[in-house]
């Protein structure tokens, strides 16, 4: 069968091992794996059909939109949502059965009005000044989901909270800003529910971030989370990304590449057109990313385009039609994503996140 034209090729097998690979690097009684924004750009609901037949209990989302479509597919495990639209329909969600993060007073009151019971997830802020709820209101959002706990109006499912990975020290002075607010939950008659503060980087050098469960998102995707977790833990790189090399040219020394002639051949050389550029996800800033086309390795020169990007591939015998590939799994050959994401300065998340939609996902099992 023909490939499509530009292709991600999503490798459902990668993502199960990952998930796998996770469970026994971070052995907690639950795990939550998260597949937002589509899936780090892998499909949510292939992701989290994969990482649920692979050991996790739990799904997690950023947003209810992408909760209800985990549900449309048919997908019945537990999944959290916690970052709200203040016009998202919550009571819908409730009714799926969405577990809610509330990380303010007005939206514990908020979940707490709606129709059915929900259950919530409470974030507090320990330090990242994101989303979450500041210390000063911990009692009183503490106080606030007991009542309405008591009145039948919903229930504590969990608490959670996201780390900085700034330093090994902040992160521990984030947890004992954790152990605060449980401590509140605690005094005003709340059991807290699962305990869940790691992501992908906490869960595999934090042991004491794991509590009753790890959020584990990039890192099921065969990414490593940090630079300094690279090889920790065996992952594979679950996307590969691809296209027909659709141009390919002689020329001479000197001769200028692209916007701006960032690059100037210094030899003859042969040149072949990728049609991938950023608006398909490929970052226009990146310098020398690898490209590996019929087997062999070479590099991309000059500005990347919104369409296209050349690659200098000396004398090979490259030709029009052959695949040129621009990241995946290195055990098949192929440059990894942190390489690409070195050359542009960047993390591997935003390369898989930021795929434009003339890139074809094709589902595949190894």
């Amino acid at each position: 069968m023909t490939r499509p034209f530009r292709e991600a090729r999503i490798d459902v097998s990668a993502i199960a091992h990952n998930t796998e690979r996770m469970r026994r690097a971070a052995p907690t009684p639950h795990f939550m794996a998260v597949v937002k924004a589509d899936g780090y750009g892998h499909g949510a609901v292939r992701a989290a059909r994969a990482a649920l037949e692979a050991g996790a209990d739990h799904l997690g989302v950023a947003d209810v939109a992408e909760a209800l479509e985990l549900r449309a597919a048919g997908i019945d495990a537990p999944v959290l949502a916690w970052l709200h639209d203040p016009l998202a329909d919550l009571d819908a969600a409730a009714a799926a059965g969405i577990e809610l993060g509330v990380s303010s007073l007005a939206e514990v009151e908020r979940v707490a009005a709606v129709g059915h019971r929900a259950v919530v997830h409470v974030k507090v802020d320990t330090g990242l000044s994101r989303n979450g709820a500041p210390a000063a209101q911990w009692g009183a959002i503490a106080e606030a989901v007991a009542r309405a706990q008591a009145a039948g109006s919903l229930r504590l499912g969990g608490v959670f909270t996201h780390l900085s990975n700034t330093t090994a020290e902040e992160d521990r002075a984030q947890l004992v800003a954790f152990e605060e607010f449980l401590d509140a939950a605690r005094s005003a008659g709340l059991e807290p529910g699962l305990r869940h503060v790691a992501a992908s980087a906490a869960a595999l050098d934090h042991p004491a971030a794991r509590y009753d469960m790890v959020r584990v998102g990039i890192a099921l995707y065969g990414i490593a989370p940090e630079d300094h977790l690279r090889g920790a833990v065996p992952l594979r790189p679950a996307m590969e990304l691809s296209a027909r090399v659709v141009n390919v040219k002689r020329v001479p020394a000197g001769s200028g590449v692209s916007y701006g002639y960032r690059y100037r051949t210094d030899r003859a050389t042969t040149l072949a057109l990728v049609p991938l550029g950023y608006a398909d996800g490929v970052p226009r800033h990146a310098v020398d990313g690898p490209v590996v086309i019929e087997g062999r390795r070479h590099r991309v020169v000059g500005r990347v385009a919104m369409d296209q990007c050349v690659v200098d591939v000396g004398d090979a015998d490259v030709a029009v039609g052959d695949r040129a590939v621009l990241f995946g799994d290195p055990a098949t050959g192929a440059p990894a994503p942190e390489e690409w994401a070195d050359a542009a300065g960047t993390i591997g998340y935003e390369l898989v996140t930021r795929l434009g939609r003339r890139v074809t996902r094709t589902e595949v099992r190894s």
